[in-house]
């Protein structure tokens, strides 16, 4: 059972940034990108840390919507299709204690690794075509 419980959970109108406020305190202001990399899914954080994945190209992710898993967790579903995360409320605490080290971890791991932020340019109709709707687990969303 989660030590942390919230007491708002709010998605902006642009759906870029998503505030949790937490009982005994902590407000925080979620960035879409930094809860999209930061996924607690096992296609980003892979079954080991070593198998964590960094993501690029989700420097204009959006949520589409918040949905509550029990009592303990929402799921968060992005725009690139990714909706397998449920991030659990001391995770997002986690997430929002330790922002600044977390995301300069981040940048310096896309560059490290030749990545960017901004979506690359590729051939989208190929990978549509060839892998249905193009979401994760097909390539096309820049996690794989």
């Amino acid at each position: 059972m989660s030590e942390r419980w919230p007491t708002e959970i709010r998605l902006s109108g642009d759906k870029r940034i998503l505030t949790v406020a937490f009982d005994g305190g902590g407000r925080f202001e979620l960035p879409a990108e930094y809860l999209r990399i930061s996924s607690p899914s096992a296609e980003v954080q892979g079954h080991s840390p070593a198998e964590r994945k960094v993501i690029g190209g989700k420097r204009d992710v959006a949520i589409l919507s918040v949905e509550p898993v029990g009592n303990y967790a929402v799921k968060l579903f992005f725009d690139d299709m990714h909706d397998t995360g449920i991030y659990g409320w001391d995770y997002l605490f986690d997430l929002g204690r330790e922002y600044r080290n977390r995301w300069s971890t981040y940048l310096r791991e896309l560059e490290e690794r030749g990545l960017t932020r901004d979506r690359v340019a590729s051939a989208p109709a190929k990978a549509a075509h060839s892998h249905g709707a193009g979401g994760c687990g097909s390539g096309s969303c820049g996690c794989h």
